[in-house]
């Protein structure tokens, strides 16, 4: 049995322990935010956080996160209020969507380390790949995301996404803590 803390959460997931932290994560417990792109670690649409680091979860097995911190796009948030959603938001980052939990968990990732990135920064961190190619907004919204995070900017809220982590975890045995709460 596999234990780490997802979401918060202390877990336990009974599957081999070599399963890839994302299908532990899409499958077992319903955290689709996390996008499977391309199984190699080349797209970046798994991207979740793991101790403050942007993680490819295809290429980690859920072995490796054994008492690991795993944060997903879920839990960024429940309310769309992270600087960096707002700011995705704002600069209208998404065309079809996809690659963008994968992207916005980098960009929080960098953010936290460097509150100032200039361009070569965001091109380094995020090796993400977009097929709509919004590359330029996508730069413009992580400095503008570090402009709130630095309270020199501030934006209105993007609608709340209408279900919380929590309420996820309560119809999701696989997030369940193991004392049953």
């Amino acid at each position: 049995m596999t234990k780490f803390t997802v979401n918060d959460r202390p877990i336990q997931y009974r599957m081999d322990p070599d399963t890839p932290l994302l299908w532990a994560l899409r499958d077992a417990s319903n955290l689709t935010g996390t996008k499977y792109g391309c199984g190699t670690g080349d797209c970046g649409a798994c991207t979740v956080d793991i101790d403050g680091e942007a993680v490819r979860s295809c290429l980690v097995s859920i072995a490796a996160a054994e008492g690991r911190f795993v944060t997903t796009i879920e839990a960024l948030s429940p309310d769309r209020s992270h600087p960096v959603q707002q700011a995705w938001a704002a600069e209208n980052v998404p065309q079809c969507g996809f690659c963008q939990p994968g992207m916005i968990m980098a960009a929080s990732v960098l953010l936290k380390k460097n509150p100032n990135p200039n361009d070569e920064d965001i091109d380094a961190a995020i090796t993400n790949i977009c097929r709509c190619g919004t590359y330029p907004r996508i730069r413009e919204a992580v400095k503008r995301a570090g402009r709130i995070m630095r309270r020199e900017e501030s934006i209105a809220a993007a609608p709340p996404s209408g279900i919380t982590p929590q309420d996820a975890a309560r119809v999701v045995p696989a997030l369940s803590t193991p004392d049953g709460e």
